[in-house]
């Protein structure tokens, strides 16, 4: 058993902070349980089921640091971790960026637990597994596919009188379908915290249509197209785009978001006045944690607005450097999105392409945000509001600067790897060449 309660937790952290002679010290307790299966070749292959638990003491002497890591948690253990960070922390140089420990924190009650998530079956596992091979089989189609469910927990304790912890569930779903010819080849991922809103039926579904829709593809020429990304094509290249939402490698001038003049982009322009894109730990859709590994509160951030670059993420140091408050890390990310459906943004496409997802993604140039990729899984040409025939996968060169730039509409909203991304529809998408992969 590794998932501990809030008065359970705080009670080993408390007693492992008891045992600590460093100037400052910070621990933090962490377990999970989880189960999977996995399948392929229209038959499981693998299941199991893991429960871990960790403590990590970082103790300090002055901005001399030291780290260890135990995974028992009886008194003598916890005196025996403590003692050892303690003794790597005298052998260590001094760390010039060193940030003293915070003082107590107020958070938001989170809402990333559900009881329906962490009390997931082996049998509703294999039937999760069943609902895909069964049809899939029924299409003279082979499914592979993976679902995992965790429940976790974490907290922290610290010398300065800070206390944090959550509780969290997710469940991680994918499937591959392919044809047995070997032409066709489909996909979908799902990911939640609530299991209950996990569909396996309508994934695996997806993912069968797309094999069959995909076979025997065309090979038409590379160029600028209009495509029609689904959340998990773009979701790639966006979330390289978060993590540039750094303000220190801006104002070093080593990110995208450097400006030309110095400092960062703050206040600039840089997509389509459309684009709204921002963070929240309580969003019902995409919940995390409210407070994030350095003990900070996490609180919804807007990260650009109306296209314009509202915050940038400053970290307790570099914040204090540059005289400003710190600003965490996004926890997630959420972009606004439309009310127009896939289909009826297909229908709404004269000539176009219709891209289920990215992988391979590169990057080319940090300084443009210039990446290059692939399409897999499901490439279709659209003409005149219908999808006509499938396409020969093609290599991309894009920007997700660019591409924000040249949006022309977009759909609805769906979560992909714990974001909130929306379809989108944008012009000039630059395919350099094309792929024999399926």
């Amino acid at each position: 058993m590794a998932i501990y309660t809030r008065e359970e937790a705080k009670k080993i952290l408390e007693k492992a902070l008891s045992f600590s002679k460093a100037d400052a010290c910070e621990i933090n307790l962490s377990g999970s349980n989880s189960g999977n299966i996995r399948y392929a070749r229209n038959t499981v292959s693998t299941a199991g089921y893991r429960s871990t638990q960790s403590l990590a003491v970082q103790s300090s002497f002055g901005k001399k640091v030291g780290t260890a890591t135990i995974d028992e948690f009886d008194d003598a253990s916890l005196e025996k971790v403590v003692r050892r960070a303690e003794e790597l922390a005298q052998l260590s140089p001094e760390n010039p960026e060193f940030m003293s420990p915070l003082g107590p924190q107020e958070y938001d009650e989170a809402i990333t637990y559900k009881e329906a998530t962490a009390n997931v079956t082996p049998e509703y596992r294999a039937e999760v597994a069943n609902s895909s091979i069964v049809p899939a089989a029924a299409k003279d189609v082979t499914a592979a596919g993976f679902l995992d469910d965790s429940a976790q927990f974490s907290a922290m304790i610290n010398s300065n009188g800070l206390f944090a912890y959550n509780q969290s569930t997710d469940v991680d779903f994918t499937v591959t379908m392919r044809t047995n010819d070997g032409t066709g080849s489909g996909w979908v991922t799902r990911d939640y915290n609530d299991i209950s809103k996990f569909d396996a039926d309508e994934a695996s579904k997806t993912a069968i249509d797309k094999a069959v829709m995909s076979k025997e593809a065309r090979a038409i020429e590379p160029g600028k197209y209009t495509v029609i990304l689904e959340p998990a094509a773009s979701i790639g290249l966006l979330q390289n785009m978060f993590r540039s939402f750094d303000a220190r490698s801006a104002d070093e001038g080593r990110s995208f978001m450097s400006a030309k003049e110095g400092g960062n982009k703050i206040g600039q322009k840089i997509v389509d006045e459309r684009v709204n894109i921002w963070s929240d730990p309580l969003d019902p859709d995409v919940p995390t944690s409210t407070w994030n590994g350095a003990g900070q509160p996490l609180k919804k951030t807007s990260w650009i607005e109306n296209g314009v670059v509202k915050n940038l993420a400053y970290s307790r140091y570099w914040a204090e450097k540059q005289g400003v408050d710190p600003v965490p890390f996004p926890s997630n990310g959420i972009m606004e999105g439309g009310d127009e459906s896939l289909e009826d943004m297909i229908k709404g496409t004269k000539k176009g392409i219709l891209v289920t997802r990215f992988w391979y993604i590169r990057s080319v140039d940090p300084q443009t945000l210039l990446y290059t990729g692939l399409t897999r899984d499901g490439t279709f040409y659209i003409e005149n509001g219908e999808i006509k025939f499938p396409v020969k996968n093609f290599r991309f060169n894009e920007s997700p600067i660019i591409m924000l730039n040249n949006l022309e509409s977009l759909g609805q909203q769906v979560r992909v790897d714990g974001n909130l991304i929306p379809y989108m529809k944008i012009r000039d998408f630059t395919f350099t060449s094309l792929s024999d992969a399926v």
